[in-house]
């Protein structure tokens, strides 16, 4: 090969070029791209003869293949978090579950480890993280499930880009979780319950629930559409709920009421209608043609079967402050409208409903959980179930007999 020819050899994108230089030499370049700044960056060494030069671009392209993304990536876990909820959260989750991630990342992972570069964050770290936030801020360990739940899926996705080698949020020891306390009314509180609701305008959603196991996202949600009279079946399909908007950077202002779909996939159910329900529903059907007749042009036909006197939807702070008064009135102490579903589910289980019907019933995501909220319920049965089996064995002693020596 003639080292004395002036040659200028130039390669394909991303595999560098060599030239000769006016002094003799070769000088090699290998460009790269910056991937925080977009920039190009560029790596150039010399060499003597033409050869040696094409050794040391080979060498210089296998480095630069070889040198992992996250090595050159100095984002930060703040950026990455912010840069993860609005390419891939706000147009894929319900606002509801895009509120709560946007107010993790705001509150509490940004003023601790947004500093912190992504490809430098610990599993140490993000433990002393946690274990602050247990012993100092005293959040619950459902919460602080909920922010790791939060985070390792925005992890995930920097590792899928390779901005960083593992998720360090696998590798935390996360405090155990605490099985909430379930309120139940008794059948003796239940009846006075129902009888109370009857002096009120929207005790009929009360006597739904009871018989129902329905949200109250999904009591309010409801509208006729969703009834049919003819085989009796209420079809859950949307709920009802004030949330915080999606552009709202304050925590506690700003707030929207929002139709959407169920809680989940399993959530969007049917569920046959008892003769009283029927009733009932009829019943309301005539009261808001009263309205419609009383408010003449200034009634709004919302489609909805939760409606105040002018048409418009009953949010759910409204329905929960007539609950409250129905429970003052049966003199019950103040549970939450989340018993009355819990009630339901109760008395189902009490009667003799199946785990798997009960849990399609109230749009549990698998019968595993149902059994495991509602397993108070299965100790009387179990008694019950065993009494059944008593005259199965027959458990009389033998007579006695001597003892045999052989």
């Amino acid at each position: 090969m003639n080292n004395n020819k002036k040659t200028k050899k130039k390669r394909h994108n991303g595999e560098g070029s060599i030239r000769q230089k006016p002094n003799g030499r070769y000088e090699v370049r290998i460009s790269g791209r910056d991937m925080e700044t977009g920039k190009s960056t560029r790596i150039s060494k010399y060499a003597d003869t033409l050869d040696e030069a094409v050794d040391i671009q080979h060498a210089l392209s296998v480095a630069m293949v070889q040198t992992p993304q996250y090595l050159q990536n100095n984002t930060t876990v703040g950026e990455w978090l912010d840069n993860w909820l609005t390419t891939y959260m706000q147009h894929t989750l319900k606002q509801s579950t895009y509120k709560s991630y946007e107010t993790y990342v705001r509150k509490h992972f940004k003023p601790s480890l947004g500093t912190i570069k992504l490809k430098e964050l610990t599993p140490r770290t993000l433990q002393i993280f946690y274990n602050y936030k247990q012993e100092q801020e005293n959040l619950s360990p459902k919460t602080i499930s909920n922010l790791n739940m939060c985070l390792h899926k925005a992890l995930a996705q920097a590792q899928s880009e390779g901005l960083i080698l593992s998720n360090p949020s696998g590798s935390v020891s996360l405090p155990p979780l605490i099985k909430p306390h379930i309120e139940v009314l008794t059948r003796e509180q239940q009846a006075r319950l129902v009888q109370a609701s009857y002096q009120f305008r929207y005790g009929v959603f009360v006597r739904m629930t009871l018989v129902t196991g329905l949200r109250l996202g999904e009591v309010v949600g409801l509208r006729w559409c969703d009834i049919d009279f003819y085989t009796n079946m209420l079809h859950v399909n949307q709920t009802l709920n004030r949330l915080q908007r999606y552009d709202d950077d304050e925590a506690d202002s700003k707030t929207e009421i929002v139709t959407q779909t169920p809680k989940s996939q399993n959530s969007i159910r049917s569920i046959p209608m008892l003769p009283e329900l029927v009733m009932d529903l009829q019943n309301w059907r005539t009261v808001q043609m009263q309205d419609a007749a009383a408010m003449g042009t200034s009634y709004f036909d919302s489609g909805l079967i939760a409606t105040q006197e002018n048409g418009l939807y009953v949010e759910p702070r409204l329905m929960r402050e007539y609950y409250q008064k129905m429970l003052a009135a049966a003199n019950l102490p103040n549970y939450n409208f989340h018993a009355l579903r819990h009630t339901f589910a109760t008395r189902a289980m009490e009667q003799g409903m199946d785990a798997k019907t009960l849990s399609i019933l109230l749009g549990h995501y698998s019968v595993g959980f149902t059994l495991d909220t509602y397993a108070h319920v299965l100790t009387d049965q179990k008694w019950t179930a065993m009494q059944t089996m008593a005259n199965m064995y027959n458990m009389e002693p033998p007579l006695r007999q001597p003892i045999q020596f052989f």
